[in-house]
């Protein structure tokens, strides 16, 4: 492998954002264009938004590639917990919204940032968002998963998928985002080998998500629903939105970054409603919904 230097890895993050684009692209249909907007961000760096908009099973899907550099604010000192004057960050974060209520929403981001005193660290995660859980999608996404993780730790699968639960709930909904996935943060190692092999475990994580999406995309997009599911995937779209814009750290991270706003908030659904004191029936497919949201799940082993 080249010099794992910050170069080598935006280059290498750039690559995998144009594979995610041209695969998934391929999976919505012949006309599915990701549109290519080139940004620059005045304190140091820039990046490309790809945007698909009403295509023929995602109504918007935004796979976003950055590489900035600059001094740190003390907003941003305080967010990460850090010191140091100058840094760099890249990565790719991928927001997916379909049309049909049957295809779940995904998010995925895999980054790496390095600060002016030579301190790194990778970090990432990818969750899934379904309108309506169902056990076996949620056991296939968990199952690719636990195969990328244990193909570069063994305890990596039993380490970041707890943490995604953590990490993808809203406290004041007291409920899950989805049905998690894995997430982790602040990887490091203490020799060159050990940067490789962080690098490799973010890098088959990003070739991982066109595979699994194309899967969920292609076996649910078809899939008969009425205005009673619609409306449904509109509140959940809802909660997304939620967790997004209070909770989540890339959108803080990005908005104290002075980044590019369009870029930031490209993950907010098209639509979504907010319909005051929801509660479907428990034995609905929404109320059994809930019921899953509401709950840790080891999705491998329910059956």
């Amino acid at each position: 492998m080249p010099d794992l230097d910050k170069e080598f890895i935006a280059s290498r993050y750039r690559a995998i954002q144009d594979h995610i684009c041209i695969k998934i692209a391929e999976a919505d249909g012949e006309c599915a264009n990701f549109e290519i907007d080139e940004w620059d961000r005045p304190e140091g760096g820039g990046g490309v938004s790809r945007i698909l908009q009403n295509g023929r099973i995602l109504e918007k899907a935004g796979v976003n590639f950055s590489a900035v550099s600059g001094s740190l604010t003390e907003p941003m000192r305080e967010s990460l917990k850090i010191d140091g004057d100058q840094f760099f960050a890249t990565g790719v974060s991928i927001v997916m919204h379909p049309h049909n209520p049957y295809v779940p929403i995904i998010h995925m981001n895999i980054r790496y940032f390095e600060i002016d005193d030579g301190t790194y660290w990778f970090g990432g995660g990818i969750d899934l968002t379904p309108h309506y859980v169902h056990l076996d999608q949620a056991r296939y996404f968990h199952t690719e998963l636990k195969t990328v993780c244990d193909a570069h730790g063994a305890d990596y699968y039993a380490r970041f998928k707890p943490q995604a639960d953590t990490y993808f709930y809203i406290p004041h909904r007291a409920e899950t985002r989805g049905v998690g996935g894995i997430f982790y943060d602040h990887l490091s190692g203490t020799n060159e080998s050990e940067k490789e092999a962080l690098f490799g475990f973010s890098c088959d994580l990003g070739l991982l998500f066109p595979k699994v999406y194309a899967k969920l995309m292609n076996d649910n997009f078809d899939k008969p629903y009425s205005n009673r599911e619609k409306e449904w995937q509109l509140i959940r779209r809802g909660r997304y939105a939620e967790f997004n814009l209070v909770y989540d750290r890339g959108t803080r991270f990005g908005l104290h970054s002075n980044g590019r706003t369009e870029s930031i908030l490209m993950s907010l659904p098209p639509q979504a409603n907010w319909v005051y004191n929801v509660e479907p029936e428990s034995d609905s497919p929404e109320g059994q919904t809930l019921q899953w949201l509401r709950q840790t799940n080891d999705w491998l082993n329910l059956q």
